[in-house]
């Protein structure tokens, strides 16, 4: 049948409704008895989504319950993140049931709250069910074996049955089918019953109750005693749910009357229900004798234990291997708060780690999971529709700032005089604001003038200083509406100046925030492309210094941008700590519902604005030509580009890091690396250490090096880079503006640093800072013997050189003992002048566990690298778990040491493999000795023509001819595999590739190197 087939009963239908609450009950009473009758059902069916199609807005469904006398509406009952089914339920309702309420979606989000176990398979009852909607859900989202649904209002039984196929059926009814081949006809049943009577009397064994039902029933015996039939006025059923409950009068209350009699004991009962004073049993049975009313307080207790599923699974994790850290657990809590936080958290990790052997690659905007949960709770709390390319992860609020600054370089910034203690110390002290509003940033001064936070004073001093980029935050009042941010926007767009705005202050994890008025205008309106949102997320139960920050952009250019700048300058965002901070969101989302109202059509900002300043000339030039990681949205492409571990991450290593949070009240001698750390460095490379030596931390090495980048810098230095160098520390070196020099290495000698082309380039430097990767080199994964880096280092103190000794990528040495450098820097005297960089993510094999150390002696080096502060300093936790793997390694541990020599022997036979595949296949390999990644030179496919139908990237036409420059690209639409070009490794012809990849990825990279050989030839 047509839809003009279905006008005329549709009318037919809607007139009969429209006579009263009874005729609409009829009628749909007549179109339940199609629904139930398998020739008729589809047809009942299809007429249904008709009928709802004549009331789409919420408005004409108001409008339809009050003229015809029912309302068919979607229920939202998409729970955020992992809900893989249908996203709402359609819903009836007559006058003469319970209609749902806000309460009854409290409820069901409470429900959220329960692990999917609680619900799966299992026979549950739902007491009060009303029109059905929350039994319906349960069977929808958990697959329980049957759902029971009851009401002793027998029309509520029979608009359940109607909803029921409404959601069992599509709209051209054909039943629905989920992952286990049944529909929800399967699953639930709907019957009139007193309470559980229905169950009871068929002796149902029931797993679960579940039950909303915020009034009782009315107990006076005269009602109660009718029969309660579909017939009633509708008064009378709606009536059921609406009264208050009295003891009832023939209630005996003579026992209390005789245990007062023989005992201490006084019982309470009040004289009506609005007594405040209470009687003792023997003067209230006097009372109720002699025909007075009287009632009694109600006192609930319960006890149960806290998150008892996730407790079991924190347990379980420890049973598995890892019961020699069970008596670190310590799950006593004085604060509900801080258990209610901690306690998902241990049970995530431990479920992280149980079913994951490794940290999975993500971008260096941030974890897709994290990021998604971010944008759902700004969606859900806030209402305001976010998707994970509006928003990128930093380390923190402090890194958020200066990375923008960097990116924009602008001549003058004014930023909140309570945002500027983690800048660099040179910003704050320069005067140089003459021609600030020239459009040409200044190539080397930034200078910051800090203001105050009040948004009158902040604008006064925009106007009259002009300033390119704007950091404030808002006071507390004036967070409140978004009056004072709609006059920032309006001021900033005017003058021309980049405006981030930190709402840090105001941003709440709770589940009732605060009103915050820069949600209320992005909700409706999108963020001007000149603004941009900061966030530092600091307002944890558990740990005051555990931070992650996010910054929200809705414009795609600042988005990428910012999303290299960490990939650059950090390195990484600190994964945990990522974690961390979702599990919170995750547990605020479970208890709430997607919003079930439309979310309103949001406004375009379309106000004209003046030419902004644009990206530094460094950071065009450094974002346009550095080899950075490839957009990976869908996590479909292989990662032979990234310097991280994917192989199984060893056991001792997973139990220090679960052990790291599950402790409480760490003594500070227990997150004291220093001493570990000197250990290590003198038992692997005989570097000497004393009491002046200063050791400093951060998440992730490459933000360290850095750090020494910008003392070269202001120490007026020159960088010097071997041939063959960390593609990602090279560009990061170009985008922070520092003074660069390639040091010539040959291919014969596989392109090591001599001692003979690091004195030529020496020769015509002043003041050098001298690179050098080693023991392992990155990216060719050769050695440095003790002999050669002690020529290297002599060639350096002969001029006066400064030293980036860089270990981080060593430690993987497939036939290697280590340096032993004491002697040479005791005859060289090079304690001041060498800073050994270093990490243990390689070294132990730790994926995405992350710790990066920075070791040096000389004190005016280090006063100069503490200017520069901001640094993403690893937590507590990390430094736990870094100290307890050092204490391992240094006691020579069986279990990690087993470990990680085993992976060594993998990653030299993967080496093998991978020489023998790109051999195969044309290329020339330069066979390493150690670490995860070797160079090879496409010598066979230089000037040859790749023709792709169908690109891997982007389903694209794609041709060209193969060199240097387009490699990468040729290989990654072909097959979907990720390399380093020349362009990264700093060699000419040279690609890179890394092997710590998982077993399946790895075969799947070979076979991708076959695969384009195949392509091209």
């Amino acid at each position: 049948m047509e839809e003009k087939d279905f006008v005329g009963p549709i009318n037919e239908f809607l007139k009969q409704c429209e006579q009263s609450g009874d005729s609409a009950y009829s009628a749909f009473r007549s179109l339940l008895e199609k629904l139930e009758d398998p020739i008729t059902r589809a047809e009942a069916r299809i007429f249904l989504s008709h009928l709802q199609k004549r009331f789409t807005s919420k408005e004409a469904t108001e409008d339809c319950l009050r003229t015809y006398n029912f309302r068919i509406q979607d229920i939202v009952i998409e729970q955020y993140e992992g809900y893989k089914r249908r996203k709402k339920l359609t819903m009836m309702v007559i006058p003469s049931i319970f209609i749902p309420e806000d309460w009854s979606f409290t409820f069901y989000e409470g429900l959220n709250r329960h692990p999917d176990s609680i619900f799966k398979d299992k026979t549950v009852a739902e007491l009060g069910c009303g029109n059905g909607w929350i039994s319906i859900a349960i069977a929808e989202k958990w697959s329980p074996l049957k759902v029971f649904g009851l009401d002793i209002n027998p029309r509520a039984i029979k608009v359940s049955w109607i909803n029921l196929y409404l959601n069992a059926l599509d709209e051209n009814g054909q039943p629905i089918y989920d992952g286990e081949n049944k529909t929800l006809l399967d699953r639930v049943e709907f019957h009139e019953s007193d309470l559980l009577a229905y169950c009871r009397d068929r002796g149902i064994q029931l797993e679960r109750i579940v039950g909303c039902i915020p009034q009782i029933l009315n107990p006076n015996p005269d009602a109660m005693s009718k029969m309660i039939t579909e017939n009633a006025s509708e008064e009378f059923l709606y009536s059921l749910s609406n009264y208050c409950a009295l003891q009832a009068a023939d209630t005996d209350i003579s026992a209390l009357v005789e245990i007062e009699k023989n005992s201490p004991h006084r019982f309470e009962f009040f004289m009506g229900l609005a007594g405040d004073q209470p009687i003792c049993a023997r003067t209230a049975w006097a009372y109720g004798e002699a025909g007075g009313r009287i009632s009694h307080a109600l006192s609930v207790y319960s006890c149960q234990l806290r998150q008892p599923n996730q407790v079991k699974m924190i347990f379980e994790f420890l049973q598995n291997g890892f019961q020699e850290i069970s008596s670190s657990l310590d799950l006593s809590f004085e604060d509900d708060s801080v258990a209610d936080e901690k306690i998902p958290f241990l049970a995530y990790l431990a479920n992280v780690l149980k079913e994951s052997s490794f940290f999975p690659y993500e971008p260096p905007a941030g974890s897709i999971r994290f990021r998604n949960l971010i944008a759902g709770f700004m969606k859900t709390y806030h209402h305001t529709p976010l998707t994970t390319d509006n928003i990128v992860i930093f380390p923190s609020r402090a890194v958020a700032i200066e990375n923008a600054l960097r990116l924009f370089s602008p001549r003058l910034a004014i930023i909140d005089e309570n945002l500027t203690r983690h800048l660099p110390r040179q910003w704050l002290t320069s005067l140089n604001i003459e021609n600030a509003e020239t459009d040409q940033p200044s190539a080397d001064v930034l200078t910051v003038i800090e203001a105050p936070r009040q948004s009158d004073l902040m604008i006064e001093l925009i106007k009259k200083l002009k300033p390119q980029v704007v950091v404030t935050g808002m006071a507390q009042f004036e967070a409140i509406t978004s009056s004072a941010f709609e006059h920032l926007l309006d001021t900033t767009r005017a003058i021309g100046s980049r405006l981030f705005l930190d709402i840090s202050d105001h941003f709440e994890l709770s589940s009732l925030p605060s009103p915050n008025g820069v949600f209320k205008y992005l909700a409706g309106t999108s963020l001007p492309s000149h603004a941009a949102i900061i966030c530092g997320l600091l307002k944890n139960q558990v740990y005051s210094d555990l931070e992650v920050a996010f910054v929200i952009s809705e414009e795609e250019s600042i988005f990428k941008a910012l999303s290299k700048t960490v990939e650059l300058l950090e390195g990484n965002t600190a994964l945990i700590s990522q974690y961390y901070y979702g599990c919170i969101l995750y547990e605020l989302l479970a208890f709430q519902l997607a919003d079930r109202h439309p979310s309103p059509e949001r406004g375009c900002d379309k106000a004209e604005t003046v030419e902004m300043i644009g990206f530094s000339s460094s950071a065009i030039s450094v974002l346009d030509t550095a080899e950075l990681s490839i957009d990976d949205k869908e996590n479909s492409l292989l990662h032979m580009d990234v310097d991280q571990s994917f192989l199984p991450i060893p056991s001792p290593i997973k139990a220090a890091i679960f052990e790291s949070f599950a402790r409480q009240n760490m003594a500070e001698s227990e997150t004291d690396v220093a001493p570990s750390l000197r250990e290590f460095i003198k038992a692997a490379y005989g570097f000497p250490s004393d009491s002046n030596t200063e050791f400093i931390y951060s998440d992730c090495p490459q933000s360290l090096f850095n750090k020494l980048v910008l003392c070269c810098i202001h120490e007026g230095g020159t960088l010097c880079f071997p041939s063959g160098s960390n593609g990602n520390y090279v560009s990061a070196a170009k985008f922070l503006k520092a003074n660069i020099v390639d040091i010539p290495t040959e291919s014969e000698l596989g392109f090591k640093l001599t001692e003979n082309a690091l004195t030529n380039v020496l020769q015509t430097v002043k003041k050098p800072w001298v690179y050098i990767s080693g023991p392992t080199i990155n990216p060719t994964g050769l050695i440095y013997s003790n002999e050669e880096i002690e020529s290297i280092l002599s060639s350096c103190a002969k001029f006066g050189a400064r030293v980036v000794l860089d270990t981080s990528f060593s430690g993987l040495e497939f036939n290697f003992e280590g340096w032993d450098l004491e002697d040479s820097f005791r005859k060289l005297n090079l304690d001041l002048r060498v800073c050994l960089l270093g990490g243990l993510s390689l070294k132990m094999l730790a994926g995405g566990f992350t710790f990066g150390f920075l070791v040096m002696a000389d004190p005016c080096l280090v006063d100069e690298l503490y200017s520069f502060s901001g640094l993403s300093k690893p937590h507590s936790t990390v430094k736990y778990a870094t100290k307890k793997l050092l204490g391992h390694r240094e006691q020579k541990a069986g279990n990690l040491l087993d470990a990680i020599g085993k992976q060594k022997q993998i990653l030299g036979n993967r080496s093998k493999r991978l020489k023998e595949t790109l051999e195969g296949c044309g290329w020339d390999v330069l066979e390493p000795c150690a670490g995860v990644s070797m160079v090879a030179k496409p010598s066979a496919y230089v000037s040859k023509i790749i023709k792709l139908d169908h690109s891997y990237k982007d389903a694209s036409v794609y041709e060209a001819k193969i060199a240097d420059s387009n490699i990468r690209e040729a290989i990654l639409r072909a097959t979907g595999l990720c390399i380093n070009s020349s362009s990264w490794t700093g060699i000419p012809g040279y690609c890179r590739f890394t092997v710590a990849l998982t077993d399946s990825e790895f075969e799947k990279a070979l076979d991708c190197i076959v695969k384009f050989k195949d392509i091209v030839f």
